[in-house]
Parts: structure tokens; sequence; C-alpha cells
């Protein structure tokens, strides 16, 4: 083990700390959505979601964490080959589904609230029989394209093996190598461009969401003129708790996918950088259980009896 230093030592807490009371919260959160799912629950399309959810902040929190932990508190030897293979393996597969169910359940809700006589009116009513479905293909999707990474593209390997490699990035507990140089237009087309075409949806269907809940509100305001303050429906509660919940991700989507390039463009990325990234890559899935959990709305709203 290497001498621990108090930077590295505040480091390794606050890993430990997001580890631990993000895992807390996805997995009382997940435990929550299993038991509304199988009740006699009207809303259990946008519970299967949240479902999935908080399994891919689950993995991205312990692929993330765990390692950059252990390395902080002084384990330098600690991981293999493949464990390494493994460990970029899972986190790309929690991020790609991440931005995937944010995106299913932003646009899902924008078609849940939208007026009958919209142009989703057919997709409304079709819409929940189809979730199901679209989440499997999701995985699927993850699981097999993500796979370019330890199997095609990059070898990642234990840092202190004397293994002479150019190109390599150090990420503290392992160093990546490209061992070919893939084509721009493949990263591209498998990764790129769908996380891309994700989040342009996401802000599509949130300014979607966000102008019907403002007519919405305009029709209540005029029709309970007499009332000061009407209180919002459980559905608009929900609808606002998702939105809140898309924009938080997008925030911090976008700081680490900056981070993320970074990185990639950089040989050898300084402590300071490959950390910040790590703990901005967990800021989502470390705080989004307690967003739904927040103002008694998604998770007692979601399900009405």
């Amino acid at each position: 083990m290497k001498k621990i230093t108090p930077r590295d030592l505040a480091l390794g807490i606050i890993f430990i700390s997001q580890i631990m009371i993000g895992i807390l919260g996805n997995f009382s959160l997940l435990y929550h959505y299993l038991f509304l799912y199988h009740s006699q629950c009207r809303m259990r399309a946008i519970v299967m979601i949240l479902k999935h959810l908080t399994i891919a902040n689950s993995l991205i929190i312990l692929s993330k964490g765990v390692p950059q932990t252990i390395t902080a508190l002084g384990w330098k030897h600690g991981f293999s080959d493949f464990a390494c293979q493994l460990i970029f393996y899972v986190e790309r597969v929690g991020r790609s589904m991440s931005i995937g169910t944010t995106c299913l359940l932003v646009i899902f809700q924008t078609v849940t609230i939208s007026p009958m006589n919209s142009c989703w009116k057919n997709l409304k009513v079709k819409a929940p029989k189809y979730i199901a479905f679209f989440i499997s293909f999701c995985w699927i999707q993850c699981l097999f394209v993500n796979l370019i990474f330890p199997l095609h593209t990059l070898y990642v390997s234990d840092k202190w093996r004397s293994i002479n490699m150019t190109n390599t990035r150090d990420f503290g507990y392992c160093v990546a190598t490209d061992l070919e140089n893939i084509s721009g237009s493949i990263y591209a087309a498998l990764i790129a461009f769908p996380e891309m075409s994700f989040s342009v949806l996401i802000f599509w269907a949130s300014g979607s969401t966000i102008l019907t809940l403002y007519r919405h509100g305009r029709r209540v305001q005029y029709i309970h003129k007499a009332s000061v303050s009407p209180r919002p429906s459980a559905e608009s509660r929900a609808t606002q708790s998702i939105l809140l919940l898309s924009s938080t991700f997008m925030c911090f989507h976008t700081l680490s996918s900056i981070f993320n390039v970074i990185l990639a463009l950089n040989q050898n990325p300084s402590w300071w950088l490959v950390n910040t990234a790590s703990l901005i890559s967990m800021c989502f899935p470390f705080i989004s259980p307690f967003l739904l959990m927040s103002r008694d709305s998604t998770v007692s709203i979601l399900c009405i009896h």
C-alpha cells in the first residue's frame, strides 16, 4: 500500500459517502418501486422505468466509486486485467442505460399528460404496453454496443505491470491503451450519436412538457378564478418532479461528457482531472433517488389506486 496523504484520505471519505448514501437511496427506492409495481397500481409503466433507472444508477456508483475509493485509500495492486475491463464495461453500460431510461421517462410522461385532442392521442393509449419492450431493447443495445470498449477498442491493464504501452491513459486504478485506431465514424455511430440523440430528445420532451403544464395551468386558473391557490393535481406534481430529474440529469451529464472528452484527449490526465470526472459522473446517480423522494411527489403519487 502507498502512503495515504490527507488529500487522498479526504477523497476516499467523499467517495465512500457517495457510495453508501447513493446505494442506500437507490436500493430503498428500488424496493419501493418493486412493491408499487406488484400492487394495484395504475401507473406501472413509469414505476417500471424508474426501477430500471435506479439499477443503472447503482451500476454507475459501484463501478466508479469502489475503484476510486480503493485507489484513494492506497490499495494499488487490487485489479487484474479482467477486473479493469469489467469495471469500464459496467460503467459504460450504466451510463448508457441511465440516459436511455431518463429519455424514455421524459418522453412517456410527455405523452401521458398530453391532451386527448393532441397528435399523441393514439400513442397515449398504446404507450404503456410497449414500455417493457423499449426497456429490454435498451438493455440489449447497451450490453452489446459497449462491448466495443473491452473487446475491440480499449485494453485496460493493471498500471503497475511492467508493460511498455503507448497511447495510454492513467485512471488511477487502471490504465487504458488503444490497441487499434478505431475510426471516429464507428465511435460516433455507436456511442456519441445515440447519446446526443437521447440528449436532444430529453430537451425536446422537457420543453413540450413545460408547455403542456403551462397551458394546463392557464386553463385551471381560468376555471378556478375564485380560488387563491388551487392545489396542483397529483399528475402535475409527478410531472414536475420528472422535469426536475431530467434537468438535473442533463446538467451533470453535460459536465461529465465534457470531462470525459478531456480525459480521452489527455494521455496523462492529472489526479485532479481523473477524480473530478469520477465525482461528477456519480453526482446524478447519487442525487436522483432523493429528488424522487422529495416533495412527497413521485414515490407517493406515481401509484394511484
